[in-house]
This record gives C-alpha cells, structure tokens and sequence, in this order.
C-alpha cells in the first residue's frame, strides 16, 4: 500500500526519474512550453520551480545548485539570463499546465506545460508592475477602499460646482443671482 506515499515514481527507478525530470527541465527552460503526459507536467512543476526560485539569486552558490540538477551550461545559463529576469516580480507560481486530452496512440492524458510569463495570449503585461508597486496583502478591500477614496476627493470638487450653479462656462444661474442680493 502506499499510505503518505507523495511522490510519483512514474514507473522508473529514482536515477531514471531524475534523468527524466532534468531533460524535461531543460526543454521547458529553453523551449518555454512542452508538450508531455499530465502525470509528467505535474512531477516536472514541483522540479523545475525551486530551479527558477534559486535562478532569481544569480550568485556562484546558486548557479552551481542549479547545474548540479540540470548538467546542462546553455539552459542555466538560459534559466539565470531570461527567465529570471522576466519572473523576478512573481512570488511563485512560474509554470502552467493546460490539459490537452488523450492521446491516440496509448490514451495517455497529455498537457502543455509553460512557463507564465512567456505567454503571449495570457499574460501580455500582468503582473509586472503590479507586483514591483508594493507589498501585496490578504485583507480584503485594502486598495479599493483607498481607490474608493482618492476618486471621491476628485469628485467632490465637481460636486460642490454643481451645487453653486455654474454653469459650463462658469456663469451663474438666475436662481443663484437672486439668491445673492
């Protein structure tokens, strides 16, 4: 039985399934997205995204963690150029995985796994900025409640023009006149 077991095997010996996991890393890392089984994408996620984690530290230490499980110089250097630079804002969460259906010679389930920020359909310029502006937090309504604000002191002004009368080009109205004197 395989109670807590959480790893998938994958049907290989651990040197085979680390064989497997580093080839595919490669390919996602200088291809950006592959095509490979659902079963596959999903060990390959938890694989290649500390990889991409270490990548955004470029010191010696880290470069040599990386290649000792890619072993492949043009995809670290690749992974410490590029990659990290364009997921440097992103707090995790660098891959996706898109199931594709079955495929027709064994029906195996097979997916598309990418890299988020390669995509140009999705992504074009989300997270960037956003992520770089300031701290992200978990209450709800934090930055709507101080948009919500700031739009209210920008109404105001035009609020209390249209409660004096002027019109558009600034002159009184009858009313305000006979108010006055």
């Amino acid at each position: 039985m395989r109670h807590g077991d959480k790893i998938n095997n994958l049907g290989r010996t651990a040197s085979h399934r680390r064989a497997l996991l580093s080839n595919l890393a490669i390919q996602l890392i200088t291809h950006k997205k592959i095509v490979t089984t659902l079963a596959k994408a999903k060990s390959l996620r938890t694989y290649v995204e500390p990889l991409i984690t270490k990548s955004k530290d470029n010191t010696t230490h880290q470069r040599r963690v990386v290649f000792s499980y890619l072993q492949d110089k043009d995809a670290v250097t690749e992974l410490f150029s590029t990659v990290a630079a364009k997921v440097a804002g992103r707090p995790g969460g660098y891959t996706r995985i898109i199931k594709l259906g079955a495929r027709v010679g064994d029906n195996a389930e097979t997916a598309l796994i990418e890299l988020v920020d390669f995509n140009e359909i999705y992504g074009k310029g989300k997270g960037e900025g956003k992520e770089a502006a300031g701290k992200r937090t978990r209450r709800a309504g934090g930055r709507k409640k101080a948009a919500a604000t700031d739009t209210a002191e920008t109404a105001a002004p035009a609020k209390t023009a249209a409660a004096k009368g002027t019109g558009a080009k600034g002159k009184e109205t009858k009313e305000e006149t006979k108010d006055a004197e």
